[in-house]
């Protein structure tokens, strides 16, 4: 599969596809409301409206802010999976420039198509400093991609992927919230940019 084709062949989420649980669209309504409003316009009532479903549909899928929360962060999960993508990546064993085109598709997919996903990612992290419950929940969830992570560097030769793992996700990161909520955000870096960071940094990770 081309660069080109792999950067849009995954679409986002329709929270309006058919056969959709009452669960998801409550998420999926609950993530765009972080994303647009904030935590402070998170309420069990604007994710009614927001979803489009009748009032308390919200309460008898998560009763409480807590199971709310929960519920966004994990179905969070199941979508960024979707951007990321990491089955579609090129074989690691290819070395560093199929390890950077992969990861800088994801990234990119991030920044672009999938910001609101993204800026939604950033309450939710901020609140679960706040909330020791969260926190644990939030952090499972993000295991499962440092754990894909890991084994993609392990096979592109990395002679210490724990930290590596580290290293790549807050590269990452930096570059994400800088352009999406930091002070690059009025700039937008293309695929071939981010490509040739991630490039540098892996060069010196995997290359003696």
């Amino acid at each position: 599969m081309s660069a080109d084709s792999r950067s849009t062949s995954s679409t986002p989420y329709s929270p309006s596809a058919p056969g959709t649980s009452r669960a998801a669209l409550v998420a999926d309504a609950a993530l765009a409301l972080l994303a647009e409003r904030g935590m402070r316009g998170l309420t069990h009532r604007a994710v009614d409206e927001a979803a489009g479903l009748p009032s308390g549909s919200t309460s008898n899928v998560a009763r409480t802010r807590e199971a709310l929360l929960e519920l966004a962060v994990r179905r969070h999960a199941e979508r960024e999976a979707r951007v990321l993508a990491l089955e579609e990546m090129p074989d690691p064993s290819g070395g560093v420039d199929a390890l950077a085109e992969g990861l800088a598709l994801a990234v990119h997919r991030s920044l672009t198509r999938d910001r609101e996903l993204l800026i939604a990612r950033y309450e939710l992290a901020l609140e679960a400093t706040r909330r020791p419950g969260l926190r644990a929940f939030y952090d499972r969830t993000g295991a499962v991609f440092q754990e894909q992570l890991s084994a993609l560097l392990t096979a592109a030769g990395s002679p210490d992927p724990a930290r590596h793992v580290l290293s790549v996700a807050a590269w990452a990161d930096g570059l994400m919230f800088s352009c999406a909520a930091g002070s690059f955000s009025a700039r937008e870096p293309g695929l071939a940019e981010i490509r040739a960071g991630l490039r540098e940094l892996l060069t010196g990770m995997l290359r003696p």
